[in-house]
């Protein structure tokens, strides 16, 4: 089943998420949007005593901004899901918000909805 076509504004997150992938080699990148229109773009954090995943990392970067909620998310990876903490990050700013699963490419692969 092929997700059905994204917003103007879902297709900006989901290239932001991927130019932040590709700019910084990690193995995730993401991007999320505010309740406001605000976004805030993330890559993957993998040291030695602290690993995040992408999303986490944006949510995190988001609530530390003092956002109240969360409209999208998208997450630009090679892997067929979208990690388990990532997606109860986003849902504890917003139990419905979409999120998006993309390819390396960009390729939309599916659309999570809580």
């Amino acid at each position: 089943m092929t997700p059905e076509p994204l917003t103007v504004e879902d297709a900006k997150i989901v290239t932001l998420a991927r130019s932040t992938r590709a700019r910084s080699g990690a193995a995730e990148g993401a991007a999320v949007r505010d309740i406001d229109g605000r976004t805030y773009t993330a890559a993957t954090v993998d040291l030695p005593s602290l690993r995040l995943s992408a999303l986490q990392v944006a949510v995190a970067m988001a609530a530390s901004s003092g956002i109240t909620g969360l409209e999208a998310a998208a997450v630009s990876t090679e892997e067929s899901t979208v990690d388990s903490a990532g997606l109860a990050a986003v849902r504890d700013l917003g139990p419905a918000v979409p999120v998006i699963l993309a390819g390396p490419d960009g390729s939309v692969r599916d659309v999570l909805r809580g």
